[in-house]
């Protein structure tokens, strides 16, 4: 009985070895030295081999009747210390294993309790956080992830909350405590960012300082406009996790930008506003209303189609009858997002533009003419031997009318007028040294001027697609009568990529030739305005061509701004910038502030920074005097609302090799559980505990109740 019982134990041992050995070599121990305890299964296996019990004599009158009982005593009894043998056995085993710690790893990271964790959390605040999600608005449900992956981790990691916003009391890190109170303060912002730009700032703030687990993550509903994975840098010291939040099915339409047909605005003019409007929902609309406000009141109204994730265009007239700062905006209804319903715009109307002429020994009568006797421009005529330097700046377009020297102090001061935005008008003298003028014009897009060439030709073509010609034709007639050339000076470029041929003669050199180069605009003639020389001055095309030249001139600026670009806003033509004091103010508010100002050469350039934090209209003023109107809106980079779901970042990640990046999605179970299991592991320890308490009950039932 006792040999027999000796084999049931061994075949049942062997059995059990057998099927835990793959489980023990997935498996890993917080404690595996607690392994060693595995030796007291000896202890039971000992005990039940030399446990001799003594038995007592029982009488039977009958012998077949002691044989029988003698059978089933044995049969019961082996069993009976089989079933005690294998629960002790497995109660020991139970026992030790939890004492062990056995966890099963999830992340390809080792285990390091004994290092502090540093945990970069990124909520993102932007303005798509405002959809809402069947639990909720994105950004609470953001909020309430975040509570969870810090509740996850011990009471004395490190903890560093990431916006939007990038805020300065966010760049460090903190306890687990202040990590919460600072997260109950997050709140929408415009700020948008980049997941590439987060994670390399997230990058930076774990590495300054190593010897601990570095691990973060990012909170997002993954707006494809930002989403760029290829961006991403890989970076084995850290472990990133990127948290999902998905929006109830939905879609927008927005304005995306506007502009206006006319380059430069005049007071009385007929104007056209075009604007793009998006659609990034998968209905279409049909008869939107589009609104355009100026001033204040209702100038237009149009309405357009707009089909499912396509834009559309349309646009509206209005006459604009005053002169000084235009302030406007765009608008559309549509709920639930309205924060881009409305695109503000800000352009300067003159009422008279200033034009200077400076001359040798004569006047233009024909410049006179022109300029001097339209109500339009302010004109004014100097000799070069009485003009003021400083004065440059008050004009937006200067002509150089023959002059035969150009000294180094007005160059100087030109060179610094065009490179500001201004406009400049050169024309050659009757009789030109072109050694004089090639270091003069080589500052204007790399120009020379060659010897005069005296054969009669005559313009050929004009360059219609030219902002200066392309309002004055709507069409060229073929045979259309264009000015007689005697003479010329034939203009070169050293780059032709840098210049813009207006007007071409028939032997192909440039009659009127303009500079792309720099800010502002230099036109150069190939003949003087005199009669020998040509009836340029006195054909029809004359006309446009410098009046056109002047009105382009005008400094309109940009129509708008994005908050949060931190775009300078240039200004030329403050006095004495060094005295003044320049603030930016929001229109119908009391909300202004002072900007960062540089001064470039006379030039003014003014940066927001962050603190723009709403849309709208603005004026920007030198004390209480205004000098330009503003408009930012927020940026359209958030208006649409198609995002990236779970399973495509996984792919994303994949296809760039990014191994150092996980997507969490945790489903119904909560974040807590499944963060502690990504970072310590799944841990059995409760299980084995249970199942040592389970055994020994067994234990104690069987000895109990099997008689």
């Amino acid at each position: 009985m006792k040999i027999v019982l000796l084999n049931s134990a061994a075949k049942n041992i062997a059995e059990f070895s057998t099927f835990a050995r793959p489980l023990t070599l997935l498996m890993q121990f917080v404690n595996p030295y607690f392994l060693f305890g595995l030796l007291a299964v000896s202890i039971p296996i000992v005990v039940h081999l030399f446990n001799f019990r003594k038995f007592r004599k029982v009488y039977f009158t009958n012998v077949r009747f002691l044989e029988e009982l003698k059978q089933q005593t044995q049969k019961q009894s082996r069993l009976k210390h089989l079933l005690v043998l294998l629960v002790r056995i497995l109660a020991i085993i139970c026992l030790v294993l939890a004492f062990a710690q056995p966890y099963m790893p999830v992340s390809r990271k080792p285990v390091n309790d004994d290092v502090r964790n540093k945990v970069s959390i990124f909520v993102d605040n932007s303005f798509s956080m405002e959809a809402r999600s069947p639990r909720g608005p994105l950004l609470e449900e953001a909020k309430r992830k975040a509570s969870e992956i810090a509740m996850a981790y011990k009471p004395g990691d490190l903890f560093q909350l990431l916006t939007s916003a990038f805020e300065g009391r966010h760049q460090r890190f903190v306890s687990r405590e202040e990590f919460l109170e600072l997260l109950q303060e997050v709140k929408i912002n415009p700020a948008s960012r980049k997941i590439s730009e987060v994670v390399e700032r997230q990058q930076d703030m774990l590495n300054a300082k190593r010897g601990s687990n570095q691990i973060s993550y990012l909170i997002s509903d993954f707006q494809t406009s930002v989403t760029d994975v290829g961006a991403l840098k890989p970076d084995s010291s850290i472990q990133h996790y990127l948290i999902p939040v998905e929006a109830n099915q939905g879609g927008n339409i927005y304005i995306d930008s506007c502009w206006l047909e006319a380059p430069v605005v005049q007071i009385n003019q007929q104007l056209r506003m075009f604007a793009r409007i998006k659609n990034s929902s998968s209905s279409d609309y049909e008869k939107i209303p589009v609104k355009l406000f100026v001033n204040g009141s209702q100038r237009a109204v149009a309405s357009l189609d707009c089909k499912a994730m396509e834009s559309a265009e349309i646009s509206l007239s209005y006459t604009n009858n005053t002169a000084g700062i235009q302030n406007g905006w765009l608008e559309i209804v549509d709920y639930p997002t309205v924060w881009d319903d409305r695109l503000y715009f800000s352009y300067p109307v003159l009422e008279r533009l200033p034009v200077l002429c400076i001359n040798d020994k004569l006047e233009s009568p024909f410049l006179s003419a022109l300029f001097g006797k339209d109500s339009a421009f302010v004109y004014t005529s100097v000799n070069l031997r009485n003009l003021d330097y400083s004065s440059l700046k008050n004009f937006n377009f200067i002509m150089l009318n023959e002059l035969e020297n150009i000294p180094s102090g007005l160059a100087a001061e030109l060179n610094n007028f065009f490179k500001q935005g201004g406009s400049l008008l050169m024309i050659p003298p009757a009789s030109l040294d072109v050694t004089v003028y090639k270091a003069f014009l080589a500052n204007f897009g790399s120009f020379a001027l060659n010897p005069l060439d005296t054969a009669n030709t005559r313009i050929s073509e004009i360059n219609t697609k030219h902002a200066v010609y392309r309002s004055v034709f709507e069409k060229v007639p073929e045979n259309i009568d264009l000015p007689l050339v005697l003479a010329h000076y034939p203009v070169m470029a050293a780059s032709q990529s840098a210049t813009e041929v207006l007007l071409k003669l028939q032997n192909g050199d440039a009659f009127l030739t303009g500079s792309l180069t720099a800010k502002g605009q230099f036109y150069i003639l190939a003949a003087p305005l005199r009669t020998e020389f040509g009836n340029f001055a006195r054909h029809a095309i004359f006309v446009p061509t410098l009046y056109q030249m002047a009105l382009l001139s005008q400094a309109s600026g940009r129509l708008f701004y994005t908050i949060g670009a931190n775009e300078a806003v240039e200004y030329r033509g403050v006095e004495n910038p060094g005295e003044s004091v320049f603030k930016m103010r929001k229109l119908n508010s009391n909300f202004e502030f002072v900007p960062e100002n540089r001064n470039v050469a006379g030039a003014m350039s003014f940066y927001p920074h962050d603190q723009l934090k709403e849309a709208g209209n603005y004026v920007l003023l030198d004390g209480a005097n205004p000098l330009m109107g503003l408009a930012y809106n927020f940026d359209r980079k958030e208006s649409d609302m198609t995002a990236m779901k779970a399973a495509q970042l996984s792919k994303e990640l994949a296809a760039g090799n990014l191994k150092d990046y996980t997507v969490l999605d945790s489903g119904q179970k909560p974040l807590t559980q499944t963060i502690s299991e990504l970072s310590r592991g799944i841990r059995y320890w409760k299980l084995f505990i249970f199942l040592a308490l389970l055994f020994l009950l067994s234990e104690v039932a069987l000895l109990r109740f099997w008689k």
